[in-house]
């Protein structure tokens, strides 16, 4: 005969044994993913599922440091802060782990290259460095700051995109360096730097600003000797969605390190005001984007997932901070529902895919990209690919709270 405590005892363990079970099942999406979940938490058990390690998104043969990477990190980043499941948190730092050594070296990294994107997946390496105390994260911050200090500009003090392309700012470039640059200078300088900081967004405010639409072109050559430059005012020929989303996500991260007191702060939020009734204006029916922002269903245009996504997460973020009025939470709103009714699939195990998402768009190079409303239409589409996949977490976030 079991005693009626021993009896209780085991009852207890069962019921842990199993709670813990289904918690590792759910945590590690190694089964259904609910469908009751916030859908954050969804695409990203999604992806843990498709990349049990991180560097395996995008079928990525081999781990590298890489801005696509860090902009999926700094979003699990947010995911983590928000639910404090441990799962986000350990997939972030095994990637951490991967790509920057106990020495604090980079994988991949050369500071000589003078790559503006190789600074993006600096900003997650903050709060892993707060987590887990290993100086391995520091030492790469430091890295990261040392190559903006040496970095190519322009004339008029820009970053160059990338030393492969001199004299030019992209708007891409923006959130590639100034999250990162106005955190770094905050919480290790006192701020002396944040006069810089605002100095990439109005240099790229007054050279990329197409004052008929208020929108911005996708860059700017100041020398203005690439053959897709304007021979008058050195920018690009079109406005691309995902383009001027990075723009507006940079602002809406950059203000979270600008003091209420600082002299810039009410110019980049103006700054945000305007290119965000700009993009409001083009919000197709469906709440979606075009990819050429502008051009609407002209031959060959779609409805594109990661800008999309990009102005969701600007609109309900800087809606929520005070930075624009509170109509915009009602367009991000109308953008993230569409989102996930027209771009979203979902397997019968609860997995979900985001699909039309743009696979890259740049500007010259070899082949060389001529920035045509052509060029823009016929890059490949792909299902799943990581620039839908941070600004979708990032923008759910935003919209759930």
């Amino acid at each position: 005969m079991i005693k009626k405590s021993h009896f209780s005892f085991a009852r207890i363990v069962l019921i842990s044994a199993i709670v813990f079970s289904f918690n590792e099942i759910s945590a590690q999406s190694s089964s259904t993913i609910l469908k009751d979940l916030k859908w954050s938490e969804r695409m990203a058990l999604s992806v843990i599922k498709r990349a049990p390690k991180a560097w395996q998104v995008d079928n990525n043969e081999k781990p590298k440091w890489d801005y696509k990477l860090g902009l999926l990190m700094t979003s699990f980043e947010k995911l983590h802060q928000e639910t404090k499941n441990p799962v986000y948190g350990d997939y972030i730092k095994a990637y951490g782990e991967t790509v920057v050594n106990p020495s604090g070296e980079i994988m991949n990294y050369k500071l000589e290259d003078y790559n503006i994107d190789y600074v993006n997946p600096g900003k997650f390496l903050f709060e892993l460095y707060k987590r887990t105390n290993d100086n391995r994260y520091l030492i790469a911050m430091q890295t990261l700051r040392k190559q903006l200090e040496t970095h190519p500009r322009t004339n008029s003090g820009g970053f160059w995109h990338k030393k492969i392309y001199p004299y030019q700012m992209w708007l891409d470039g923006l959130y590639m360096g100034t999250p990162f640059y106005a955190r770094y200078t905050v919480e290790f300088d006192k701020g002396k730097d944040l006069n810089d900081v605002a100095k990439q967004f109005e240099q790229i405010h007054l050279h990329t600003l197409d004052k008929k639409t208020g929108l911005l072109f996708h860059a700017w050559d100041e020398s203005k000797q690439m053959p897709w430059a304007n021979k008058e005012t050195g920018t690009s020929p079109n406005f691309w969605s995902r383009s001027i989303g990075w723009y507006m996500m940079a602002l809406v991260d950059v203000l979270d390190y600008m003091p209420k007191e600082h002299p810039k702060r009410k110019e980049l939020i103006q700054y945000l005001n305007d290119i965000s009734k700009a993009v409001a204006k083009y919000q197709d029916k469906s709440g979606l984007w075009y990819q050429v922002t502008d051009a609407g269903n002209k031959e060959g245009n779609y409805l594109e997932a990661s800008g999309s996504e990009m102005f969701v997460y600007a609109f309900a973020k800087g809606a929520k901070k005070g930075y624009l009025p509170a109509s915009y939470k009602k367009l991000a709103l109308k953008g993230f529902d569409a989102i996930t009714k027209k771009l979203v699939t979902v397997d019968a195990d609860g997995e979900i895919h985001i699909t039309q998402v743009c696979a890259s768009a740049g500007l010259g190079g070899n082949p060389y990209r001529d920035g045509s409303f052509e060029y823009y239409i016929k890059e490949k589409i792909k299902i799943d690919n990581s620039h839908g996949l941070g600004p979708f977490i990032l923008a759910a976030l935003e919209v759930e709270q």
